[in-house]
């Protein structure tokens, strides 16, 4: 028999084991110091002789009910040395010991022995035996065979190594390793070895077996007749078992994941040795089982990510610190018109043309190296060849390695961009229906007189001779004429700029003369309002820009500015028109009225499409919108401060044109995200 003393001072521990060993009652006497918050993790079955120190009751009963719920419930005896009356030993026993005894003098034996021989266990001498009408392998042999095993494989194929061979190491009919389904209630086998073979997918349940106990008790043991602790659990009848040990399976959290178990048909004996083999087996099994349930959740997480992302209309793509996509979804591949396998562990480089991929590596090295969000707007050629435009908003955030890494996400405006181009031509022409009376005016003026100069000029030349002061009115008619033309054709001119199909080219715009273009086109407007424009134009370099787009711009201020004067004496009316520079890289416009300024509920919308204050019928709110888009197209921005009753400007920041700008197409100018509005002041 195995014995256990637990907390027995050392003059009584020799005492018993020398009666004990006298009596050929015990194959083992182990010794285990006493720490009231370190018990025993597993109580094997045989003899349990705890000694009571007599503290308080209560502590006490606290022991034996953690050591009853250790023990394996049919073959653990819990024996209390202690000095307490009837009602203290009366409650120890309600707590879950099996006997209380005192001593008889000064000796403690007498009656643990009456106890031991009581409980009739058959004793071979020697090492601990095994399975009836079999021979055990040697211990260190099968513990050096699993371990050999068992290191081997991982997943689901180290438990069919595991269960094989733990029952060629104990010589046993059975072994399983059986994980705990989601109720609780059963467990789904991982690897059973039954008889010589495998058993796929048995589900066994808890309640009423063996494993119920091992479960509630970590390790359980029953030597023989298991069958009849558990008349419920037909697979022990079935299969004509009579052995059980098993021992639960805990997570790092210490819950009951499942458990391992051997069984066997004939007597199934285990010592400590076999206790602490089974208890290492079922820890490693835990570890493994905890591990492969870690690896199937990170799948699903994976998986969940993956399909979240391939869920994104648009383009989104991962690149690590050197510029190659890790990560892609189904947009981003749609768009590229390449699968995953091609696009991983690869970058821009390999599949743009090498000016692109040179200008997104660029914006992707700025925000990579910055560790700030960014965001741009770049031309894109696409698989098909098909030229788009996108915008790619960055952010860095730390990849799996420590270093920076970059995500991006892509909205195609190339969609966008033709409805604002249809958008700015349309507002070209409704502004040139305000206009159409003021130009046809300016028209008609140089054409009267270059028709009647040309009719004089008929008459005079059917005459047939001409005095010298005759040749010389001629000559000066010719001149008038002549200048009446040229002012037709900078009319017409301007119109042909104004009214220019849009174009992506940017270049160099010389500001006066888009001006003075724009002023020509409102001049009959200005006349007929009889509106003073004060114009202080200093000289400032070329602007980067498109010429007909910022004339739209200022021909839109223009009219916003005419149509703002209140009903009042005409000579009250002015706008001015300034021009300057301000550092080494700006050029500011002013385009200032007296008129009714606006309010500051009003000017928080006025860039807002379809926003207007005009009647129904006389604007469709699309000019300041189109404007600020302009602006920022141009890399510049638009702003406007107004006072109720005295006046509104609007100041047009824009960056002069350098040289190396662009030569060769469309120039692109990040955009950054903290402007992406005008500025409004009161």
């Amino acid at each position: 028999m195995h014995v256990t003393l637990l907390g027995v001072p050392d003059v009584v521990s020799e005492e018993l084991e020398r009666a004990l060993q006298a009596e050929a009652l015990a194959v083992e006497c182990r010794r285990v110091p006493l720490q009231r918050h370190a018990l025993p993790q597993v109580v094997p079955p045989g003899l349990v002789v705890l000694w009571d120190p007599g503290d308080a009751l209560e502590a006490m009963r606290c022991t034996c009910q953690r050591l009853a719920s250790l023990g394996s419930l049919s073959r653990t005896c819990l024996v209390v040395l202690t000095d307490r009356d009837e009602t203290g030993r009366e409650a120890l026993l309600l707590s879950g010991a099996s006997e209380c005894i005192g001593p008889e003098g000064e000796r403690w034996s007498p009656q643990l022995l009456e106890i031991t021989r009581r409980m009739g266990v058959p004793v071979r001498s020697g090492v601990s035996s095994g399975p009836v009408g079999s021979s055990r392998v040697p211990p260190e042999r099968a513990l050096q065979t699993l371990l050999a095993a068992t290191t081997a494989d991982l997943g689901h194929d180290f438990f069919r190594t595991l269960v094989k061979q733990l029952a060629e190491a104990f010589r046993v009919t059975c072994t399983m390793v059986g994980e705990m389904n989601a109720g609780q209630d059963s467990i789904h086998t991982l690897a059973f070895w039954s008889q010589g073979s495998f058993q796929e997918n048995v589900t066994y349940p808890l309640r009423g077996t063996p494993c119920y106990n091992a479960v509630a008790c970590s390790i359980c043991h029953y030597a023989d007749d298991v069958s009849q602790h558990f008349p419920e659990d037909l697979m022990l009848t079935d299969m004509g078992l009579r052995g059980y040990l098993g021992a639960a399976l805990r997570s790092a959290k210490g819950e009951v994941i499942g458990v391992l178990a051997i069984l066997h048909e004939q007597q199934l004996e285990a010592g400590e040795l076999d206790f602490s083999l089974l208890g290492a087996f079922a820890a490693r099994a835990g570890a493994e089982l905890e591990r492969i349930r870690a690896h199937a959740e990170l799948e699903r997480t994976r998986d969940f990510l993956r399909n979240t992302l391939d869920a994104l209309p648009d383009p989104l793509f991962v690149r690590d610190r050197a510029h190659r996509w890790v990560m892609v979804n189904a947009a981003f591949r749609e768009l590229m018109g390449q699968p995953s396998e091609e696009l991983l562990g690869r970058s821009t480089t390999d599949f743009l043309p090498s000016r692109e991929a040179q200008t997104y590596w660029l914006q992707d090295e700025h925000a990579l190296a910055s560790g700030l969000p960014d965001e741009s707007e770049l031309s894109f050629t696409d698989h098909a060849g098909l030229p788009r435009t996108l915008l790619t908003r960055r952010a860095v955030f730390p990849g799996a390695d420590g270093k920076p890494a970059l995500v991006s996400v892509i909205r195609d405006l190339t969609e966008r961009k033709r409805l604002e181009t249809q958008l700015r031509l349309a507002d070209r022409m409704a502004s040139m229906g305000t206009l159409a009376a003021g130009v046809a005016h300016e028209i008609n003026n140089p054409l009267a007189y270059i028709s009647s100069n040309l009719s004089f000029l008929g008459e005079q030349l059917s005459r047939a001779e001409l005095s010298p002061e005759a040749l010389t009115e001629l000559s000066e008619v010719v001149a008038e004429t002549q200048e009446g033309a040229g002012r037709v054709r900078s009319i017409v001119q301007d119109l042909k700029t104004f009214a220019r199909p849009d174009e992506e080219l940017r270049g160099p715009v010389n500001v006066h003369q888009v001006i003075d273009g724009a002023l020509r086109l409102v001049r009959n407007e200005l006349l007929r309002q009889n509106t003073q424009v004060e114009r202080t134009l200093d000289p400032v370099p070329a602007v980067l820009g498109n010429e007909s787009r910022l004339g739209q711009v200022l021909v839109n201020l223009l009219v916003n500015a005419l149509q703002a004067f209140p009903e009042r004496r005409a000579t009250a009316n002015r706008i001015r028109i300034a021009a300057r520079r301000v550092g080494a890289r700006q050029v500011v416009l002013e385009i200032e009225d007296n008129g009714s300024g606006m309010s500051p509920e009003v000017m928080q919308r006025i860039f807002d499409p379809f926003f207007t204050t005009k009647p129904v019928g006389v604007g469709t709110g699309l000019g300041l919108a189109i404007c600020h888009t302009i602006i920022q197209s141009m890399g510049g921005q638009i702003d406007v401060h107004s006072t109720p009753g005295k006046g509104t400007t609007f100041l047009l920041s824009l960056s002069v044109y350098q040289e190396d700008e662009d030569e060769e197409g469309p120039v692109q100018i990040a955009q950054d995200p903290t402007s992406s509005r005008p500025r409004i002041y009161g």
